[in-house]
């Protein structure tokens, strides 16, 4: 049940419609019933991996709490020395239990996800040495969502060990947290403390929550159907068979995959988020106008947000407080003060990127995909002094519009090229695909209609074109601060309407549907 087909529609407006007719103190269950029959019809049996995570996050959290409860009862009568001893030993107790819920739940994710993976490695490792050993294949289903619930669920057990927040007790308000069923496709990334409690707190109808969650759902299904949907058909078929293809045609397909990427994955997002405001509840943004960003980093701040911030807080600070990354520190500091900021810098993101690259999937390509960008951001604060230098000298002003726009297009150029990594079958037809790309002598078919029936038909590039010129100038709007939907509310009535009927027209009209379709997966559902 694909949330871009009509069945979720009818049960998102089902679960709406009971939800806000029961009473207060079963509101939460609801949510909770929904979300496991909604989770079930998704992944059936599989659903006990689910299970499995939070029942074990449940009572690994509220054993850090018990230690904590012990250990702090236990202190009361103690001199200084015993109780810093004490609590030494209670908080290598909490580390070991933290140990077991990463273990038990990345070991599932791992397990069902990149056991192949793994597989495959070491075989052709082992046969290069000449050890004949074969570790068997499995054909392993994914549970839905299981790489988004399950840095979800250690996100929690790893706040309550530092603190942040006390275990819950109540097993079903941890239950609703991890598998709530607007975030299950493609997320985002929810943290305890900013969900959990909107979720079993009774919310009652509440028009605005109403008109602006369908008023973002229908953005969300405009931006997938009309724009995304149709932009996959011309890519798909370049990377089908990319070899008969190459310069501006190549160059075409990697474009309209970044276009095809970020009006699915945003507009999938949308369409949760507002799902989730109908029902009064606010979840995290995910996106905020990647395209505007003046560098990589910057980009990253700005797309799949939840999973920045994930890496963030859960890898990149952590190993940065390592005691590995500490003595690195100490040894840079005597080589300067740049090296002292950089070596560290450069060991910590090692991990997040390597970290991003292989959550995206269980291969090689995505693991070069991570540490492409790590690559980049390197070399960005390697070069930063020199480049700083060289501004100062030729008097160039950062905040002039044009600097401006040259950073833009650098970072989405950058931004392409990743794109091209990800998308390509392997590493190796990426990088085909890429020096294929560079052989401009085509780039007359701008003009010719050749280019523009490849999978679908010139009038289809109308069609997009207008949806992403929409698309820029919504984002223009709200890159200067305007919330589009309250600037809407205040527009007369007729306007208002007219833009409503406008809008679902043209996902009527243009939208990829109908007998002989079927809805078109989308692309972050599958990590």
């Amino acid at each position: 049940m694909a949330i871009n087909t009509i069945e979720f529609l009818l049960f998102a407006m089902a679960v709406c419609a009971i939800y806000f007719v029961v009473p207060k103190k079963v509101k939460w269950i609801v949510l909770l019933l929904a979300s496991y029959i909604y989770y079930f019809i998704a992944s059936g049996k599989l659903t006990v991996f689910l299970i499995i995570t939070t029942i074990s996050i449940y009572l690994l959290a509220l054993a850090l709490n018990k230690v904590d409860d012990k250990t702090k009862k236990l202190c009361k009568d103690l001199e200084k020395d015993e109780k810093k001893k004490l609590k030494a030993k209670a908080n290598k107790k909490k580390k070991w239990l933290v140990v077991v819920a990463i273990l038990i739940n990345f070991g599932i994710l791992l397990t069902l996800k990149y056991a192949n993976f793994f597989g495959g490695n070491i075989n052709s490792l082992l046969s290069k040495i000449g050890i004949n050993l074969t570790i068997p294949k499995f054909n392993f289903i994914l549970p839905l969502g299981i790489s988004y619930y399950t840095l979800q669920a250690i996100s929690y057990v790893i706040d309550v060990y530092r603190g942040k927040y006390k275990a819950d007790k109540n097993l079903g308000r941890v239950a609703l947290f991890v598998s709530f069923f607007p975030q299950m496709t493609e997320g985002p990334i929810g943290r305890y403390d900013d969900l959990a409690m909107q979720l079993y707190e009774p919310h009652k109808f509440n028009y605005n929550n109403a008109k602006f969650g369908i008023q973002l759902m229908v953005w969300g299904f405009f931006k997938k159907m009309v724009i995304a949907d149709r932009a996959g058909i011309f890519v798909n078929t370049v990377f089908a068979d990319f070899a008969q293809y190459h310069g501006i045609e190549i160059f075409m397909a990697v474009a309209l995959y970044t276009i095809q990427i970020y009006a699915e994955f945003s507009g999938c997002i949308d369409i949760v988020r507002g799902l989730a405001q109908v029902l009064g509840i606010n979840m995290a943004e995910n996106f905020r106008r990647p395209f505007f960003s003046k560098s990589v980093q910057e980009f990253w701040r700005r797309w799949h947000i939840t999973l920045g911030t994930w890496l963030k807080d859960y890898v990149f600070y952590p190993v940065s407080f390592s005691g590995a990354c500490i003595k690195l520190t100490e040894k840079a500091k005597k080589l300067g003060k740049f090296v002292a900021k950089f070596v560290p810098a450069a060991f910590a993101l090692f991990f997040v990127w390597f970290g991003n690259g292989l959550w995206h999937g269980a291969s090689w390509k995505y693991v070069f995909y991570g540490l492409y960008y790590y690559i980049i951001m390197m070399l960005g604060l390697l070069f930063e002094p020199l480049f700083n230098k060289i501004i100062t000298k030729l008097n160039i002003n950062k905040e002039a519009w044009w600097y401006k726009l040259i950073q833009m297009t650098r970072t989405t150029l950058f931004v392409l090229i990743g794109m091209l990594i990800f998308r390509a079958h392997r590493l190796k037809d990426a990088f085909t695909m890429f020096m294929s790309m560079l052989n401009m002598d085509n780039i007359g078919m701008l003009a010719n209609k050749a280019l523009y029936s490849i999978g679908i038909k010139p009038k289809d590039f109308v069609v997009i074109a207008v949806g992403v010129l929409i698309m820029l100038i919504i984002a223009i709007i709200q890159e200067k601060g305007v919330n589009i939907r309250e600037s809407i509310s205040k527009k007369n009535i007729f306007f208002r309407w007219i833009l409503y009927y406008a809008i679902v027209l043209a996902i009527l009209i243009f939208g990829i549907y109908g007998p002989g379709y079927v809805a078109a997966n989308f692309i972050y559902g599958q990590f």
